[in-house]
């Protein structure tokens, strides 16, 4: 049965079969999520038995979930060039719902380049948009930040660069609130002429009066925990090591903490003082709180869950999906572009440059 969306019911569609332990934490994060969120809506699309059998845990669901069998889903080895040819998945299926206006967000934890392909090939980038781009949320000193693109493209060029500022200043607004974010290149250094021609390019556009941003200049990776950037752009290879290196900088930190408190006796007694402090920065280095990178640039919400999450990461990632949803995300990228010539101010940047 086809589902209509209406202005009372905000329909996701949910790959199921997505993620380590699925169905069963996809199913649970949509109980969770369904608590906190009573007017979402889902369409589920997997193996009927399987998701059948964990829905009838949270009764709850019943009345928000379609269920959309499908016999076969997208493995974690599967290549993007194989995924892409099989439409019966239960990914794609989700993603296509999204096209076809049953859905208005898709949340999948499964294979990040197979739904990045898929999303790709069925959504369609956004008119005068070259490149989609891969954002997430995160942690810093004063609060959240945004930083894209964390691996969709290796290479890009400025004027990718510039449509990645434009998508995470609409982003910020929107899911972190800040109505004029400090937007900022990330550079190998912070002065003028450091770094590659098309971070100097980028940063020419950006700067242009007729974008509106408040672009900062460069950023070096050092000082983005700092919160000196409420928006970090980047190619998709620096963005994605950038990133890794922060969470494994992050693990080796918690690691360490602990390491000392079990060799020192002190330390051990002065574990009950600090119960408060721990528990404050536990929760802000939760990674689930921040779980839930977006494909931005494309005709359609699609949202990745990371594979390894628990029900309450994926309740969060879906929450982020509906959040951005309720403020017409690609509608407004699709509005901050309609009177904007990138190419031209592309060509007088580079005039400048070179």
């Amino acid at each position: 049965m086809e589902q209509v969306l209406s202005e009372s019911n905000l329909v996701i569609s949910i790959d199921a079969m997505g993620g380590d332990k699925s169905p069963a934490v996809v199913i649970e994060g949509l109980a969770l999520a369904h608590k906190r969120n009573p007017d979402i809506r889902f369409l589920v699309y997997g193996d009927e038995p399987k998701v059948t059998a964990e829905m009838d845990k949270y009764p709850a669901l019943k009345d928000v979930c379609q269920i959309f069998h499908t016999e076969e889903f997208v493995h974690n080895e599967d290549k993007p060039s194989h995924v892409i040819r099989n439409r019966e998945t239960s990914m794609y299926k989700a993603v296509e719902a999204v096209k076809e206006g049953k859905a208005a967000a898709v949340v999948s934890a499964g294979n990040t380049g197979a739904l990045m392909a898929i999303s790709k090939l069925v959504l369609k980038t956004i008119q005068k948009i070259h490149r989609p781009a891969i954002i997430s949320i995160m942690p810093h000193m004063s609060g959240k930040y945004v930083m894209l693109d964390l691996g969709a493209n290796t290479d890009c060029d400025g004027i990718n660069l510039a449509e990645f500022a434009i998508m995470g200043n609409i982003f910020a607004k929107y899911a972190l609130g800040i109505e004029r974010p400090r937007v900022a290149l990330m550079n190998i250094g912070a002065e003028e002429m450091k770094g590659k021609g098309e971070i100097h390019v980028a940063a020419h556009i950006v700067k242009n009066p007729h974008l509106n941003l408040n672009f900062i200049g460069y950023i070096e990776p050092h000082e983005i925990p700092n919160g000196k950037a409420d928006v970090v752009v980047a190619d998709g290879f620096s963005g994605n090591i950038a990133l890794k290196s922060v969470e494994g900088t992050c693990n080796l930190i918690m690691k360490l903490i602990k390491q000392a408190v079990k060799q020192s006796f002190f330390a051990k007694l002065g574990l009950p003082f600090m119960i408060g402090a721990s528990r404050k920065l536990k929760k802000t280095m939760d990674p689930r709180l921040y779980n839930g990178a977006m494909f931005v640039g494309l005709n359609g919400l699609s949202v990745k869950s990371h594979g390894g999450t628990d029900a309450f990461g994926f309740s969060i990632a879906v929450e982020n999906a509906a959040r951005l949803v309720r403020k017409d995300f690609v509608g407004s990228i699709r509005r901050e572009l309609e009177n904007i010539d990138l190419d031209e101010l592309s060509q007088e940047a580079c005039y400048e440059v070179y």
